[in-house]
């Protein structure tokens, strides 16, 4: 039986606490890939996985560490023969699980719309592109997200955690982002998830415009293995589905060598 009752009768600004059953609350999972300081990295990629139990997905991937005696932190960049196989795993499950939803947005950072809407600062942009997913997340009037995101160190100035919220609630004039909350990735399974997922993005986009040789081997058998799952053939122009909305900003493509378009 389903926890989440949906009655049209009940407005979504008439809900009131005892309506509980009919608020669907919503985890989402977010993390980034590009490191916004490296000249030398040019892509930037944010990733959000909403999901209505991450109880189910966490405790297989739990009894798959446990089963397998691996405990290391998972993470796109550090692919190894040691790791990959658990890498895959962690792919399938994520195509198994119910009720997940994905969504990236990737910007050249050298490109034209990045110093545009952002000024070239990289604070700013992180926190506009996360507000821009949390505001794709939310499918249902009566929808409530919990935003968890990797812990990221930033300036004093920024306030991610109580600007990106304000945001949200304000331009929906509702309570649609209960609260964010940073964590060390190394303590979540979900945002490793996130990680290699937008890693394998982002390395998809290099190989294609030559920012990168693509001869890691590893990285390169788990990019074709989520594409695969996916049933992508790339995501230089993007990909978008019924639980996967993968935008890829238009200065990427300018980078792809003509012989390759």
């Amino acid at each position: 039986m389903s926890f989440f009752k949906f009655d049209k009768e009940i407005k979504t600004e008439n809900l009131c606490l005892k309506d509980f059953d009919q608020i669907w609350t919503k985890f989402c999972f977010l993390d980034e890939t590009g490191n916004l300081n490296n000249s030398t990295d040019p892509f930037f990629t944010v990733g959000i996985l909403k999901i209505s139990q991450p109880y189910y997905l966490l405790n297989k991937l739990q009894y798959e560490r446990n089963k397998k005696n691996f405990h290391d932190e998972l993470k796109f960049n550090k692919l190894s023969r040691k790791n990959v196989d658990f890498a895959r795993f962690v792919i399938d499950a994520l195509f198994d699980a119910r009720s997940t939803y994905f969504y990236s947005y990737s910007v050249d950072k050298e490109g034209a719309y990045f110093k545009k809407e952002f000024s070239g600062d990289p604070w700013q942009a992180y926190q506009k592109i996360a507000i821009r997913l949390l505001k794709d997340a939310v499918l249902a009037p009566k929808e409530i997200l919990i935003l968890l995101a990797d812990h990221v160190t930033v300036p004093k100035h920024i306030r991610f955690e109580v600007d990106v919220k304000k945001e949200i609630n304000n331009s929906l004039k509702r309570l649609a982002l209960a609260g964010i909350c940073r964590l060390d990735s190394r303590s979540n399974d979900l945002l490793q998830l996130v990680d290699l997922v937008i890693g394998a993005i982002s390395y998809d986009l290099k190989m294609a415009t030559g920012a990168i040789r693509g001869d890691a081997k590893h990285k390169v058998d788990l990019v074709q293995y989520f594409k695969q799952n996916l049933g992508a053939s790339g995501f230089i122009t993007g990909f978008r589905n019924r639980n996967f909305n993968i935008f890829v900003d238009k200065d990427i493509t300018l980078r792809v060598p003509l012989g390759n378009k």
